[in-house]
């Protein structure tokens, strides 16, 4: 149960709520947007987050586009895991998404609300890091469009009281080779060890890593070792893990050392599938 009142809106449009937003804040209201709302129960239940007034933006109609657009798929920050996986316009994406918790919390969760999550597996960004899609955004001063890596340093960074309207990914992506591992300690619905999804643009394996740090990620260095052809795969396997851009994290789920061999086996075998590389 949470411990704390709340007020809640339902506004229709983004601008709607953007201004809504702006006159709880200056209330000292300190406003919440939400759309599925599953991490605020999660969190609010455990008292880490506490707001007055939660702004529910599932209803929003840009919100909730699944279209092609100017050769690129738009994708809803109010869709749910589970429309985003049946829709299958994205394969990378669909499988990624397959493998975030169970089938009746997939129905919550929203597209945007696993991306802008403070829990920090946050594994629905990866296929958008991999293809370089952009963003859409409303705040105070209209709506904006940025470069997904212009934004998303460790977490999506917009303004306060911005809203993610929706991501653009580049039809040319869709149906490129793929791959998306997750690796469990027991269970096919517990928190991960590892997920790393890979996509093969022009002979070039792209990887974007979540619970490897404390925030997902994309590297360039880690692409560049996995891609130097001069060494062999089991080199280029360990200068990756070596040019990782942070601790690997060791916590209850896994100890650094057991998430490094499965960081390890796992890169073995996205190369596998992608490059049809064997040690």
């Amino acid at each position: 149960m949470i411990q704390f009142d709340f007020e809640y809106y339902r506004p229709q449009s983004a601008q709607e709520a953007v201004k809504l937003f702006q006159s709880l804040e200056r209330e000292g209201k300190k406003p919440a947007y939400c759309s599925g709302g599953t991490e605020q129960l999660t969190l609010g239940r455990m008292n880490v987050i506490h707001t007055n007034a939660v702004i529910d933006i599932k209803d929003i109609p840009e919100c909730r586009t699944l279209q092609f657009e100017r050769h690129h798929l738009a994708l809803g920050s109010a869709l749910t895991l589970t429309e985003i996986t049946e829709n299958g316009g994205f394969p990378l994406l669909s499988k990624a998404a397959r493998e975030v918790a169970d089938h009746t919390a997939r129905n919550k969760i929203t597209l945007g609300g696993n991306i802008c999550g403070q829990i920090f597996y946050r594994e629905a960004v990866l296929p958008f890091l991999l293809t370089d899609s952009k963003v859409v955004t409303v705040g105070d001063k209209g709506k904006k469009r940025y470069l997904i890596h212009d934004v998303f340093d460790q977490q999506l960074k917009l303004s306060k009281g911005e809203i993610l309207i929706s991501l653009l990914i580049e039809e040319r992506y869709l149906h490129q080779p793929f791959a998306s591992i997750k690796v469990r300690q027991r269970w096919d619905t517990g928190y991960p060890l590892a997920t790393i999804s890979a996509l093969e643009i022009d002979g070039r394996v792209r990887c974007a890593f979540s619970g490897v740090c404390s925030y997902p990620f994309r590297s360039a260095e880690v692409e560049s070792a996995l891609n130097d052809e001069a060494l062999p795969v089991d080199q280029r396997v360990e200068e990756a893990i070596n040019r990782l851009p942070g601790p690997v994290l060791d916590d209850a789920q896994g100890s650094a050392e057991y998430r490094t061999f499965v960081i390890k086996h796992t890169l073995f075998d996205i190369l596998g599938m992608l490059k049809k590389e064997t040690l």
